[in-house]
């Protein structure tokens, strides 16, 4: 088994020590897995469960707002292996397919650029059919203010 990078190993980290001191990201990504990190790229693994789910039986659109906005400030978190990832200041999310109570979901996030006041990330959540990538649930991108978070 190959070794796992610094930034996934950073993470893991996060979400092991961060995660809990969040509540709405503790509520509804405790059992969230990293599966791949590296600079500006992380993705993971959630089972969806009736937490995540709105009237209809299918994934609320707040709950997906809340993983973009998760999953950007991981991705960001990569970038130079920083603890704090800042504030949002614009989420934009497309809807685009609905997901069930225990499918599987991949949440992709990217960091395209982290400059010195704002980071621009794309955030993608993806059915899981068959083991792998299928059906895009959501597409979204997200930019925070970064300012004062680099590492020291």
């Amino acid at each position: 088994m190959a070794s796992k990078s610094p930034e996934h190993a950073h993470i893991e980290h996060l979400v092991k020590t961060k995660l809990p001191g969040s509540p709405i990201y503790n509520f509804l990504l405790a059992p969230v897995r990293i599966t791949h990190a590296t600079k500006g790229h992380v993705l993971a693994r959630l089972v969806l469960g009736h937490n995540h789910m709105n009237s209809g039986k299918s994934l609320h659109g707040s709950v997906s707002a809340t993983i973009v906005d998760w999953a950007g400030g991981m991705a960001i978190a990569t970038w130079d292996l920083r603890e704090n990832t800042g504030v949002s200041v614009d989420i934009h999310v497309t809807y685009q397919a609905g997901a069930k109570v225990g499918e599987e979901v991949e949440i992709e996030g990217i960091a395209e650029k982290v400059g010195g006041s704002l980071a621009f990330t794309k955030v993608n959540i993806y059915k899981i059919e068959n083991g792998k990538r299928g059906k895009t649930v959501v597409s979204a991108t997200h930019t925070k203010f970064v300012v004062g978070t680099e590492p020291q």
